[in-house]
């Protein structure tokens, strides 16, 4: 037994030096690259999140010794398909072989094409491309990497750096100029503003008559499970969580089910708060929230907007990035308008996304959204869409 435990705490050591990263290192890197990121997204619809999430880690954040003779940004192998140049670096065995590029911008380019081109990651191409956690999940099932922590270490990156800015950025949901900070301790980003840390008191305590406990980040779910005799599968289930093994961040831990109804009417979401966040924090289940404020998975309410707890809203939420939009110029809305000839219909394909849809017309996908009045991303096969083209 306790070699068991020396052996665990060793493990999750280990895990929590995994995400460690110089902040100044990694703001360097993604300014540097994240104009390539939005550029390959654009070209592939492979999330510029997610690629400079895989870059960061990989080269550790552009200071790895593959990087700096091998422009080898994502440490792919050579494969039996590979005919360019090669270099030999010690990974998972001594000196294995991987593939050398003469730039940054052919290794990015030869990423997007080899996940393109291969069947085994076919199925993240039809997730909503603002979904960076089931694409960071996706590619450690899919094979990419041998880390069992590599989804984790992704999504942290994303979180932590604000990379979803610039998914948002190629899909023309936020404009380049309102960029934020890449830099995780930048206090005036206009478009996340940090929030006093709330303090929650040690062991178990209750939020909404269910019982729940405050974990730091690092901290492990079968350690939880098993410290609170809560199996493993309902842990996962009771906090909405994807089958994280560690956490990424701190976070309230419940170890009942949470209640269908909030304590309070309802919470005035403030800069910065996700609606995860706000369930975690109110003691409700993401569901409720969903369906009493008609809301689907992915979508953020705006700073200041009435979420509803114990009833139905009135109306839907203004979202975090209509808000955005809004604040846009008249001048330039006006040139938009302008700009629009007759309408086309387009009838949905198979595998057809929104994302695809909005490239093949050179349109922004909220404009098919405001143009066919869809509340999500979600579409049908045969569905009738109307599209306006420029």
């Amino acid at each position: 037994m306790k070699l068991k435990w020396i052996t665990l705490l060793a493990w999750m050591a280990f895990a929590n030096s995994l995400f460690a990263q110089n902040s100044a290192d990694v703001t360097a890197y993604i300014n540097t690259y994240k104009e390539i990121a939005i550029a390959e997204m654009q070209r592939t619809g492979i999330p510029a999140a997610i690629i400079l999430a895989q870059g960061i880690h990989e080269t550790e954040a552009g200071t790895s010794d593959l990087v700096r003779k091998s422009n080898n940004h994502f440490g792919i192998k050579c494969k039996d398909n590979w005919t360019g140049s090669v270099v030999y670096h010690d990974d998972d065995a001594r000196g294995e072989c991987f593939r050398s590029y003469n730039s940054p911008n052919d290794s990015y380019k030869d990423h997007s094409d080899f996940l393109l081109g291969s069947a085994r990651y076919q199925s993240l191409f039809r997730l909503d491309p603002e979904d960076y956690e089931g694409w960071a999940y996706g590619l450690k099932k899919a094979g990419y990497a041998t880390n069992v922590k590599y989804p984790q270490i992704l999504i942290k990156l994303i979180r932590d750096y604000n990379l979803e800015q610039y998914t948002l950025i190629a899909m023309g949901k936020l404009p380049p100029a309102r960029e934020a900070l890449s830099d995780m301790n930048a206090q005036a980003n206009k478009l996340v503003v940090a929030q006093p840390p709330v303090v929650y008191p040690d062991g178990v305590f209750s939020i909404n008559n269910t019982r729940v406990v405050f974990a730091h980040s690092g901290s492990s779910l079968l350690t939880l499970a098993d410290q609170y005799q809560v199996p493993l599968a309902r842990l996962i289930d009771f906090n909405d969580l994807r089958g994280e093994e560690i956490l990424v961040n701190d976070q309230l831990i419940f170890l009942q089910r949470k209640r269908k109804l909030g304590a309070n009417e309802f919470h005035l979401v403030k800069p910065g708060e996700t609606l995860y966040g706000i369930c975690q924090q109110e003691g409700i289940r993401f569901e409720s929230v969903l369906s009493f404020n008609q809301l689907v998975r992915g979508e953020e309410p705006a700073p200041g907007e009435k979420i509803y707890l114990q009833s139905a809203a009135p109306a839907k939420p203004l979202l975090f990035n209509k808000m955005i939009q809004a604040s846009d110029s008249t001048q330039d809305k006006e040139k938009n308008v302008q700009s629009i000839s007759g309408p086309i219909t387009h009838v949905v394909q198979i595998k057809e996304t929104l994302y695809s849809i909005s490239k093949k017309y050179s349109v922004d996908v909220e404009k098919i959204q405001q143009w066919n009045r869809l509340d999500s991303a979600g579409l049908k096969t045969g569905q009738e869409l109307i599209i306006y083209k420029n």
